[in-house]
């Protein structure tokens, strides 16, 4: 396929940008192209889209349900027993609405943590985007569950190249190491499965895992477990100390940042600098919808920016730092050749309206996207070569709403 944006401005000046077989072949003026898509974006910027690094899609079904208290009673009390009533197409379903969600929001890859992940496959293969799934694993599933769920993973071959395969143990509090060196053992020795956990999300989560491991933090009983490397990805990491960080930088372990999940459940602040002082690897993610609660990484980019500067310095965290952290270092996590508008990269673009009113005057574009505008000005998303939005309409998005809307009054 071959799509041809024209007329867009990129760093300051006009050009078009010629996308073909899922890249960015090649970016000048005045580009000529027989046979291809063409997009006008006159009066619009194109930029790179974002990649959201931690997220649960299917608790879109649960927004709302729950709100205004801390993270165990919000778990335990209201959340799992009702994700216990899930049918396979509710998660199939909330799903689709999480996928246009993220779209309208300039969304064009989620990594995602949950149950029948075969279903949340289909639907990210019918919505045109990106993701790396990963059924959940917790011990209280007992071994006959995780055998099923490690021989799905192990004969998982993902319907296209957008798809990226995980093995998602919740988190230290509800795996036990058993089950922690068991995952550990399947990253270790695969070269496409990633891993993704929650880390160090609660002082509560630290207090009990020094108690039970010997004064270790959740951070160290990790690495001690084989857990923490390159594939994989620690959300929220909230209470970490200096040699926590040191741990994650050695690791190459991702960090990924979901503050406006973090601030509703009162779980704490990441912090930022230090952990870049340390070299870690960052990413930001929205975390679930029922704990945000949205999935909207323009919101994410400027609850982190303030995040830090109320906690850190009016310095820390800037605009062009905090976009490329849901930017290109997202893309980067997971290897992804994308996250900058540059020939030879993944074709993966959105287009945003310079006349909106919360775009003028545009003195710095990245600026205006992190401290003033909504996702209201992304008009257009493409991924891989695909207009996946156009005038921001997506494709069956009437049929998705009413379908949500039933099952959630059900």
């Amino acid at each position: 396929m071959t799509l041809l944006v024209k007329n867009a401005r990129l760093d300051g000046r006009q050009t078009d940008v010629l996308m073909e077989n899922g890249l960015i072949t090649r970016i000048a003026p005045d580009i000529q192209c027989n046979g291809a898509e063409v997009v006008d974006a006159t009066g619009m910027a194109i930029l790179p889209p974002f990649y959201n690094c931690h997220c649960h899609a299917a608790m879109t079904l649960l927004r709302g349900y729950a709100d205004d208290m801390p993270l165990a009673e919000w778990l335990n009390n209201y959340i799992w027993p009702r994700e216990a009533s899930l049918t396979p197409e509710d998660i199939y379903w909330g799903s689709k609405l999480a996928i246009l969600e993220m779209i309208k929001s300039g969304t064009v890859f989620f990594v995602d943590m949950y149950f029948v992940e075969e279903l949340v496959e289909k639907a990210v293969m019918e919505m045109g985007i990106r993701a790396c799934l990963g059924d959940t694993f917790m011990s209280h599933q007992g071994e006959k569950e995780h055998n099923r769920l490690l021989e799905r993973l192990a004969s998982w071959k993902p319907a296209s190249s957008r798809i990226q395969k995980s093995i998602a143990p919740h988190a230290i509090y509800t795996c036990d190491t058993a089950l922690l060196e068991r995952c550990a053992d399947v990253v270790n020795n695969s070269d496409d499965v990633f891993c993704q956990i929650h880390v160090s999300e609660t002082e509560e989560e630290v207090v009990n895992c020094k108690k039970e491991h010997g004064g270790m933090t959740p951070v160290e009983y990790l690495n001690k477990v084989g857990i923490l490397g390159e594939k994989t990805v620690a959300a929220h990491v909230v209470h970490v100390s200096e040699d926590d960080a040191d741990i994650l930088s050695a690791t190459k372990t991702v960090s990924v940042h979901n503050p406006c999940s973090n601030m509703k459940l009162s779980s704490g602040v990441m912090n930022v600098p230090m952990l870049k002082a340390h070299g870690c690897r960052l990413a930001l993610g929205t975390d679930g919808a029922s704990s945000n609660n949205n999935l909207d990484m323009m919101d994410e980019m400027k609850a982190a920016a303030l995040l830090a500067k109320l906690s850190y310095g009016p310095d820390k965290l800037s605009a062009a730092e905090t976009f490329r952290m849901a930017t290109e270092c997202g893309a980067a996590a997971f290897g992804l050749n994308a996250g900058k508008i540059e020939e030879g990269r993944l074709a993966d673009a959105m287009l945003v309206r310079l006349d909106n009113h919360r775009m003028v005057p545009d003195y710095n574009i990245i600026s205006n996207l992190v401290y003033s505008a909504s996702s209201e000005v992304i008009d257009t998303l493409i991924c891989d070569g695909r207009v996946v939005m156009r005038n921001r309409k997506v494709e069956g998005e009437e049929e998705i709403l009413a379908n949500v809307a039933e099952r959630c009054r059900k």
